[in-house]
């Protein structure tokens, strides 16, 4: 099936993921939660063979996203905050264990119904964040301690939902890190991508332990299409960042995740 469905919908891959990346780029998002329901339904993957894939992806926008980032926000920036980070990593990393274990007892149904309510929840959380939008302001005492556990309760959650879609958790990490530990916003994406490679890369070594990842010729073309059009949509979502509404895009990319969860959850797996 992988195979039968690569070569007509290669071009579609690409170019559904160019304003995927770009819009991801604009809001600081890797864009996994958008490119899942395009695996899914835009190409023709089931449900286990989309997120690891998903996962695959991601790995590579995030390689490509720190390369560049890294020329324009100093790394240093974020020393303050590395027991937030090892505690958010830690507890990421741990918690994809139990994310891939999930995927693979859940039924096909359930594991479906599950992507749609994540889906859902991200939707919600970008207009949230689109209606109310956050300033830093640190919530816990500045101890190292208290930044390391609670970085890793946050970071079970956040591997939770990054090994069931595939996705790279930056919706979840940079809120946490800019209103619990203090970081600005900025310095919030560095930290994230930083945590989200661990994270993801724990995530897909797990899908490949148990050889779950797609090693197709078909899939490997689809995945290459997707990074290619992920990485130059992100390159041309930050060079609009300064011109973009991007609250105005938060609440429509939410609306978007929610039509996506509405969908997957009628979906039935064969149908």
């Amino acid at each position: 099936m992988i195979r039968a469905i690569a070569c007509p919908y290669f071009r579609r891959a690409f170019g559904w993921c160019v304003p995927i990346g770009g819009l991801g780029g604009l809001i600081g998002l890797g864009g996994g939660e958008f490119r899942l329901p395009v695996l899914m339904y835009g190409i023709g993957f089931d449900a286990r063979s989309a997120v690891p894939l998903n996962l695959l992806i991601s790995l590579v926008t995030l390689s490509f996203a720190l390369a560049v980032r890294s020329g324009a926000v100093s790394l240093a920036a974020i020393v303050p905050y590395l027991p937030a980070m090892v505690g958010l990593l830690a507890g990421g990393m741990a918690s994809a264990f139990i994310g891939v274990r999930l995927v693979n007892y859940l039924t096909d149904r359930r594991l479906v119904r599950l992507i749609a309510i994540l889906l859902g929840a991200l939707g919600l959380l970008l207009m949230t964040e689109a209606a109310l939008p956050f300033g830093s302001s640190a919530l816990l005492p500045s101890s190292p301690t208290v930044h390391l556990a609670a970085g890793t309760a946050i970071g079970i959650g956040v591997g939770l939902v990054s090994s069931v879609l595939g996705v790279a958790g930056g919706e979840l990490l940079i809120p946490a890190l800019v209103l619990i530990f203090g970081a600005d916003i900025k310095t919030a994406g560095s930290a994230s991508i930083l945590i989200s490679l661990g994270i993801v890369g724990i995530g897909l070594w797990r899908y490949w332990r148990a050889d779950a990842i797609p090693m197709g010729r078909g899939a490997q073309r689809i995945a290459t299409a997707m990074a290619a059009g992920s990485i130059i949509g992100a390159v041309l979502g930050g060079l609009a960042v300064a011109y973009a509404p991007v609250a105005f895009l938060k609440v429509l990319l939410g609306c978007v995740l929610l039509a996506a969860a509405a969908k997957t959850i009628m979906h039935r797996p064969g149908g």
